[in-house]
């Protein structure tokens, strides 16, 4: 029979056991010293970077050599956000110009990436003159390129010239069989190839591509669909075979296929995936790849930190009325980099401090410890939405427009995805008469048990509770896995988190 002991104290909030809070953690567990430090400050590849550092992209690329079901490239669409969208395509002057405007207003800006609205490397020339300008004039930007790998074996060299150390690589399959269900056409060697074999042409050069990278010290990032139906299992394959040939990490994102953008899925009705069939494919891929789970799938002219797009403040009529000094900014942007760079420091090394106990423990508390062979993970993880800014619970339920969606755990709080979601509050205090987008809120958070927020409404509060979501507006201005891990251990002490728990509350 086993003997009672005093029951161990619930750790503190703010203590996270050593690999367990943020992304520092999962997403750059095993990774070399030398790989974390040239990425833990990049806003794309790093999750608690993207809190500090912003980005922006510049549309000089317009067009494309290949041809995917999941793709239209449509301008002027100002309220999309997606891949291939822009407003305005540029000419490498007026992208140097922009950048230029950008970085001496944002300092947090210090990466930029050309990623369409085509294929960068289908448009050689505008892409390499405007990174070769930003090189001489703006050395203190980190510069990367996306591509979908059809024309990178043959720019590799030029890439690594102009010190482009982080490259992107949309794979979606390694099969040509799957690819022909992606790919309708390619544009190789002055003609266009279709089917099977045009999607074997494109994924000998995307391995190739990537393997050449590699080999010269080259960061790359791979993007993958997920599409339903097409290459969901598929991709588990895709991640073993990517992380073999040196990519250090994997961004596994959701089809978007809404009828109205016009792209041949969304006119056919293909599904994209649900938010626990994406989180689903990461975990079972991440055993084998580090996963990247903040991306926002952003525009080919996006301009800020991600989630928090500022393009409209920079367009070129207002920014040839603007003077930029760019020597003056450089100064300002190294002591922002010095400061944030301190900031983040110091969030790592609290993320790896030692649990303390938060409370003195009270003697009559008492459990049973059953022996090692019979224990089993104290309480079961939950998904928590977070209407958050700058790594902190710091948004009012009604002015957020997306919600970062961590799980907390025995383990700790990690990011594992984010919902999209329209404002309906129009004032301060109270909410508008937005009942209708207050519904598709909800159903955006379904599979979420908690919503943590800086404030909310008695009407929200009690839409979402009936709908089996908690409110929380307790940990304002507080970090977000801090508020997360302070929430959990509360149910965890209520008995929410028993091994009865319904199980369809982690899907």
């Amino acid at each position: 029979m086993d003997l009672p002991v005093i029951a161990p104290p619930a750790p503190q909030a703010s203590g996270c056991s050593a690999g367990s809070c943020g992304s520092t953690s999962d997403q750059m567990a095993g990774m070399a010293d030398a790989l974390r430090a040239r990425v833990q400050d990049h806003p794309c590849y790093s999750e608690d970077a993207h809190h500090y550092f912003a980005r922006m992209h510049v549309a000089v690329a317009p067009a494309c050599n290949i041809q995917c079901h999941y793709c239209n490239r449509k301008y002027d669409c100002a309220n999309e956000s997606r891949p291939g969208v822009v407003s305005e395509v540029l000419t490498p002057d007026q992208a140097v110009k922009k950048t230029l405007a950008v970085a001496a207003t944002i300092p947090q800006m210090t990466v930029l990436g050309i990623a369409g609205p085509g294929d960068p490397l289908a448009n050689p020339e505008r892409t390499f003159e405007t990174f070769r300008q930003l090189s001489a004039k703006a050395p203190d930007i980190k510069l990367c390129v996306s591509t979908n790998g059809l024309s990178l074996p043959e720019h590799v060299e030029e890439l690594a010239r102009h010190n482009i150390d982080h490259v992107t690589i949309t794979i979606n399959c390694v099969d040509p069989d799957v690819g022909a269900k992606i790919y309708p056409w390619i544009f190789w060697n002055n003609k266009r190839i279709h089917g099977r074999d045009a999607a074997a042409i494109l994924i000998g050069q995307q391995q190739k591509g990537l393997e050449m990278l590699v080999a010269r010290g080259i960061l790359v990032k791979v993007n993958s669909v997920l599409i339903p139906g097409v290459n969901d299992e598929h991709l588990k394959e895709v991640s073993r075979i990517v992380k073999a040939k040196g990519a250090f990490l994997h961004n596994v994102m959701p089809l978007i296929a809404e009828p109205e953008h016009g792209t041949f899925y969304g006119v056919m009705g293909q599904r994209s995936p649900s938010p626990a069939e994406l989180k689903a494919l990461q975990d079972a891929c991440e055993g084998d790849m580090n996963m990247m789970r903040h991306c926002r799938q952003c525009r080919a002219d996006a301009v800020g930190l991600l989630g928090e797009d500022r393009g409209d403040e920079f367009t070129m009529d207002k920014i040839e009325a603007m003077e930029i000094d760019y020597e003056a900014a450089m100064l300002v942007r190294a002591a922002f980099r010095e400061k944030v760079s301190a900031e983040l420091q110091a969030k790592r090394a609290r993320a790896h401090a030692p649990l303390s106990p938060a409370l003195p423990v009270a003697p009559q508390i008492i459990r049973f410890i059953p022996r090692a062979d019979e224990q089993k993970p104290l309480g079961r993880p939950v998904l928590m939405a977070v209407a958050a800014k700058n790594g902190m619970v710091a948004i009012h339920f009604g002015h957020a427009r997306e919600f970062l969606v961590y799980e907390a755990s025995a383990g700790g709080a990690r990011l594992v995805g984010h919902r999209k979601a329209d404002a309906y509050c129009s004032g301060d205090e109270t909410c508008g008469d937005g009942e209708f987008t207050l519904d598709r809120t909800i159903k955006v958070l379904a599979g979420c048990e908690v919503v943590l927020c800086s404030r909310i409404g008695y009407e929200p509060w009690g839409k979402l509770e009936a709908a089996g979501i908690q409110p929380n507006g307790e940990h304002a201005m507080q970090p977000i896995e801090e508020a997360a891990m302070a929430v959990w251990h509360e149910m965890l002490a209520a008995g929410k988190l028993d091994a009865k728990a319904s199980a369809a509350k982690c899907a």
